[in-house]
């Protein structure tokens, strides 16, 4: 596990992250992480749409998601962005989980939970027993043991989602966005329609929404790591141009490249007012 302690301008925090278990990989896409804060005010977050489903363990004090007050919660993908407010201090565990993972994870269909944000406990029984349970613990690792038991537990009762539907996700995102829906079918054997009715059901979105979503995000990575030219990652992502960027930014994420970047980039005269 790792553990980074941090202050400044009066607020504290805490980051702990572990890799999760072999046998969880095909739900977690990243370290699971566990977050402790203390500061000075209340805290807030405009959040991205990205190609994942966040899954919000609270070990404290309650959330405010899009107005509605939530403890623990999990959020269907998202082409919107969502906004999220805390309390200056607060706990929590946040797992990343990959879409189709977390269809065999609930046995829901996930169209039901796209653009949406919802109570855990409404979603996966004894919920509200593992929060507790959270809360009581000690330390992170064993905050991440109780986490990874449950879901490998979960797991175990479920059958893994269909092969069609892995290699077509894997698919999508490897490509970063850009391989078309129409190409994606042709390589199964399906019609693009079928791919489509699966693909909501197993991912939240159809084929061509998610690519926006994976494109938006490997864009708002390059753009956050510094990169200097927003015509670059424009075209580096499968944008026609930086003022498709630009727009899909707004579109998707209620921003602009400035505010995103916080002015760390050289804007092309051409594309300026875009």
């Amino acid at each position: 596990m790792e553990l980074e302690r941090h202050e400044q301008d009066g607020a504290r925090w805490e980051v702990a992250r572990r890799l999760p278990a072999p046998a969880l990989r095909p739900l977690l896409g990243q370290a699971l992480e566990g977050w402790a804060l203390e500061g000075r005010q209340d805290v807030s977050f405009h959040e991205l749409p990205f190609p994942g489903i966040p899954l919000i363990l609270n070990l404290g004090s309650s959330w405010v998601v899009e107005g509605v007050r939530l403890v623990s919660f999990l959020a269907g993908l998202h082409t919107r962005p969502t906004k999220v407010r805390g309390e200056r201090a607060f706990s929590c565990l946040e797992l990343r989980l990959t879409p189709l993972g977390t269809r065999r994870l609930l046995g829901l269909p996930l169209h039901e939970l796209a653009n949406g944000t919802h109570a855990l406990e409404d979603l996966l029984p004894g919920a509200g027993t593992l929060t507790a349970r959270g809360r009581e613990a000690q330390h992170w690792d064993e905050r991440f043991d109780l986490v990874e038991a449950y879901l490998a537990k979960r797991l175990a009762e479920t059958p893994p989602a269909p092969r069609e539907l892995d290699w077509a996700w894997r698919e999508l995102v490897r490509s970063g966005g850009r391989v078309r829906v129409r190409a994606l079918a042709a390589d199964l054997g399906w019609s693009p329609r079928r791919l489509i009715e699966r693909f909501r059901d197993h991912v939240g979105l159809p084929p061509k929404a998610a690519a926006r979503v994976i494109r938006l995000d490997r864009a708002v990575s390059a753009l956050r790591s510094g990169t200097p030219r927003i015509a670059e990652v424009a075209a580096a992502c499968g944008y026609a141009d930086q003022a498709h960027l630009g727009r899909e930014l707004r579109e998707l994420g209620g921003i602009t490249p400035g505010q995103l970047a916080g002015g760390n980039f050289v804007q092309d005269d051409a594309a300026a007012t875009a």
